[in-house]
């Protein structure tokens, strides 16, 4: 099993339980403070998210408190990192993101789907691409969706060509007013948790194609099955992810 651990960054996880780190750093002096998901490609390489190069949750108390203050700051230190299992060398895909979360590799490999979280959208990146910054105009990544109605979070590729994608929260007016206002943000962040304006619980999960057309979405309004950030698809049936829920959802497709 390969996964990103947010505090030590790209490990592998062998049948009798053993851990091996891959990936700490992308080059001496540039760690992974921020390893977030990943998914990999046909031909073996592992791409994966560095959500933010400003604050690692090992300093900044823990995963949510970091990825809270990296959202409301919005340094777009994020990025897209690719690792070569066959040489062991990490380079960097994309940059510039405010905080990349989930990825998924398309079918044939040749894009990356990103979330990203602060700015409420999801982008196309060419998994060929090296050290692009996405502000910086290039026809190598483009925002596939935009202005999306809560934070986008986890992307997994299900069937027939879908991507789900979950949105941890919906949008919060009072946060989205603050966006031009920098030091009110700061403002904010010395804040007890309990009074950020992160948005009121409502589970949330759709799926959309490789040319960002929504083909469903499924929602809760009441948010029960709370802080909904993907969902997977296997067997007939999508399983739920969620950040706080003491079980595991699914229901049948």
């Amino acid at each position: 099993m390969i996964l990103a651990d947010a505090m030590r960054g790209l490990l592998a996880i062998d049948a009798a339980g053993g851990i091996s780190v891959l990936a700490e750093q992308v080059a001496p002096g540039d760690p992974i403070r921020y390893a977030n998901a990943l998914d990999i490609g046909p031909d073996g390489t592992i791409y994966f998210t560095d959500s933010s190069t400003r604050f690692a949750p090992r300093e900044w108390g823990g995963t949510y408190q970091a990825s809270v203050l990296d959202i409301m700051e919005q340094s777009a230190t994020g990025r897209v990192l690719a690792y070569d299992p066959r040489t062991g060398r990490t380079v960097i895909v994309a940059r510039g993101f405010s905080f990349s979360n989930g990825i998924a590799v398309s079918a044939d490999g040749q894009l990356l789907f990103v979330s990203e979280t602060g700015r409420y959208r999801v982008w196309k990146v060419a998994s060929s691409a090296r050290n692009i910054g996405i502000g910086n105009g290039t026809d190598q990544a483009s925002v596939l969706l935009d202005n999306l109605p809560g934070y986008p979070d986890n992307l997994t590729r299900g069937e027939g060509g879908r991507y789900w994608l979950g949105l941890f929260r919906p949008r919060n007016p009072a946060a989205d007013r603050l966006a031009p206002y920098p030091f009110l943000r700061k403002v904010l962040l010395r804040l007890p948790r309990a009074l950020l304006p992160l948005g009121k619980p409502y589970g949330h999960v759709l799926a959309f194609n490789e040319h960002g057309v929504i083909v469903e979405t499924l929602q809760d309004p009441s948010g029960a099955y709370p802080e909904t950030t993907g969902a997977t698809e296997f067997g007939g049936r999508l399983y739920i992810h969620s950040l706080t829920a003491p079980s595991l959802g699914w229901l049948s497709l």
